[in-house]
């Protein structure tokens, strides 16, 4: 811009007040270029100054959840941990859902440093009691329940002619039942208030099918048939439901997976080689889809089901 303008006689002014001209960013020490054109125009420009006259920038953090609460469940570690974090950086009041009580507590420090009031709360998903117990905690902690991310879940890597029936039924309590319990101690408040946003965790292995992953693969195929068809009940009293469908993640559960046998690591290494943007997700990855789908930039879509999986997957 300056080099176009040699020669017309520019001069610099402070602006009276930077921060009039910009609600994003904090300046200092900024200045305004004025231009004198022919016929007495004048045109106006930034110019920054570097070295140690270099202004100050931050960029300030849009909190868009702010006064609302989240409920998320399995949130002690993994993609639930990264989840409640990044709720609470965007001010939402958080309640952290885990089995293991240490886990539990040790988020709700993190959240606790990032200023937000929260609560941690030990429970069994598996057992619907205890599930409604704490919904009834948070309610009166909180007032209200804005958000629910159904996080938890748990695999074990085998084939199916393997399996045993003791397994399936640990997969379907704590991947689907404890969904539905969860969401049915929640959804009377969000229909009663006529609003809330439900966000459930399946995994691409329920929409492509996964390979020593049977009864885990049908369990996520039914949370996003679930989730299609409570959005479809629960629309007219404005409530979404969507499901955000990981696919391979860096998390304590793929670690353990890993550890089951020497084939369960052979065939977690050839989904990784099979990963188009040539990495493993993290926890983060799937916890910015979930923000989104909180937020009030995603009032409009419900029934859906995002895929969060490097390209592993394409729909």
């Amino acid at each position: 811009m300056v080099g176009c303008l040699a020669g017309t006689g520019a001069r610099r002014v402070r602006p009276k007040r930077a921060e009039d001209l910009s609600n994003l960013f904090y300046k200092r020490k900024a200045w305004v270029l004025q231009i004198t054109l022919a016929g007495g125009r004048r045109a106006f420009g930034w110019k920054m100054p570097t070295g140690a006259e270099a202004p100050v920038i931050r960029k300030e953090r849009n909190m868009k959840l702010n006064g609302k609460s989240a409920l998320v469940t399995g949130s002690g570690r993994g993609i639930g941990r990264a989840i409640a974090l990044e709720l609470a950086r965007e001010g939402c009041q958080m309640a952290v859902l885990d089995i293991i009580a240490e886990n539990a507590e040790a988020v709700k420090e993190e959240v606790e440093a990032l200023g937000v009031k929260n609560l941690a709360l030990t429970v069994d998903l598996t057992q619907r009691p205890e599930v409604e117990r704490a919904v009834e905690e948070i309610l009166g902690q909180f007032g209200q329940i804005d958000i629910l991310v159904n996080n938890a879940g748990w695999d074990k890597l085998e084939p199916f002619l393997e399996s045993e029936e003791q397994t399936w039924d640990k997969i379907i309590a704590i991947n689907f039942k404890a969904i539905l319990y969860v969401c049915k101690a929640v959804l009377p408040h969000m229909v009663a208030r006529g609003s809330g946003k439900i966000i459930n965790i399946a995994s691409d292995a329920g929409r492509a099918g996964s390979t020593g992953e049977a009864v885990y693969s049908g369990t996520k195929g039914a949370v996003i048939a679930f989730s299609k068809t409570l959005a479809r009940e629960v629309a007219r009293h404005q409530i979404t439901v969507n499901a955000v469908s990981p696919g391979l993640t860096e998390t304590p559960l793929l670690q353990s997976i890993r550890g089951q046998s020497p084939k369960a690591g052979k065939v977690i290494e050839a989904v990784t080689r099979a990963i188009p943007l040539g990495r493993v997700g993290t926890p983060e990855d799937i916890a910015g889809a979930v923000a989104f789908l909180a937020s009030p930039n995603a009032d409009f879509i419900t029934g859906q089901t995002l895929s969060v999986s490097g390209g592993l997957t394409m729909y």
